[in-house]
């Protein structure tokens, strides 16, 4: 992926390929039409660890990341969601305490992908050096001291994708490990924008692979005297499906020329990544049906996807956040309050 340019291909400079956001867009409908772990490791490469270093970075970190994570020579990671703080990231324990020239940073991250096989992990914790304790962004390598990165393993979703923990004891980092251009929320939370465009993108492509791979099977599995696309009941589903994947990539390229012309806001990209991700997870069990009993064998990518999307329906923002997050864009209360 890195030497076909997949990493962060939306990005300007830095010698990155500046593809328009809706080609970025179509680059993830169709890695997920694959597998959704090999978005993720598109999405979490570009959007959460080259993102911010080429958003909020220092030329020196530019120069040092930005080749290497773009050419897939280095793996980054994404460290926000700590055990007991999910969708609320904003009480993170994570900690750092200035230590001479540089910080000592201690805290725990979990559900990371990338995480076992990263060499950058991209590590949002509370400042506590400075008054409020604002939310700073540090680029820990993994291989420095007290830095583990232990895999998760017996998954039965996204199986795909490496996913592990980043464990923080007295890990010391430099001065110069710390992103300079952004300070609090704003940091991470923008990061998680900028992912979860690519994720209602993807959605798409997912679904859109559930569909052919069951319209295909209609046509060519002969009961009664002839293929089952011939009844109603099939032909409905099919119908169904069609409606609904074509109403969601719709969604996503409103946001891409949203983003493309500079006027897209978050509680948008929340609307499409709710509504193309629970679009997935019902599509998927649509053609798994129409697939009868061979639906739930290997042969056949529905069950696969479906088993991603109950992760993908979770990660980035659960269902119910997001929805929450519109609720109040609509009405200006906060349900989180």
């Amino acid at each position: 992926m890195g030497e076909l340019g997949f990493y962060a291909p939306n990005l300007d400079g830095d010698d990155l390929p500046n593809v328009s956001e809706t080609a970025y867009g179509l680059l993830m409908q169709e890695l997920e039409a694959c597998d959704s772990g090999l978005r993720s490791v598109a999405s979490v490469q570009g959007a959460l660890v080259m993102y911010p270093i080429h958003e909020y970075g220092s030329d020196e970190q530019k120069d040092r990341w930005l080749p290497p994570l773009a050419s897939g020579e280095a793996v980054g990671c994404f460290g926000l969601t700590e055990p007991e703080h999910g969708s609320n990231p904003s009480a993170m324990e994570t900690r750092a305490e200035a230590d001479g020239d540089g910080y000592m940073l201690n805290g725990s991250k979990t559900w990371i992908t990338n995480a076992p096989i990263a060499d950058v992990a991209v590590v949002w914790a509370r400042d506590a050096s400075t008054e409020g304790d604002p939310v700073r962004g540090f680029l820990v390598e993994t291989d420095r001291d007290g830095v583990t990165t232990n895999e998760i393993d017996d998954k039965l979703s996204m199986r795909a994708s490496l996913t592990g923990e980043v464990s923080l004891q007295d890990v010391h980092v430099p001065g110069g490990s710390v992103l300079p251009g952004v300070e609090g929320m704003k940091g991470p939370l923008s990061c998680l924008t900028q992912a979860r465009y690519g994720i209602a993108w993807g959605a798409v492509g997912a679904a859109r692979d559930c569909f052919e791979q069951a319209r295909e099977y209609a046509l060519d599995r002969d009961q009664f005297g002839g293929p089952i696309a011939r009844f109603q009941l099939q032909q409905e589903k099919l119908a169904e499906m069609a409606t609904e994947i074509t109403t969601s990539q719709l969604l996503a390229y409103r946001l891409a020329a949203l983003k493309e012309r500079g006027d897209l806001r978050p509680q948008q990209v929340s609307m499409a990544k709710r509504n193309n991700g629970r679009m997935a997870r019902d599509q998927s069990r649509v053609a798994r049906e129409i697939l009868g009993g061979n639906g739930i064998t290997g042969d056949y990518s529905p069950m696969r996807h479906m088993a991603n999307f109950e992760t993908v329906y979770t990660y980035e923002g659960t269902h119910d956040i997001h929805t929450l997050i519109l609720g109040e864009d609509l009405t200006g209360l906060a349900a989180f309050e």
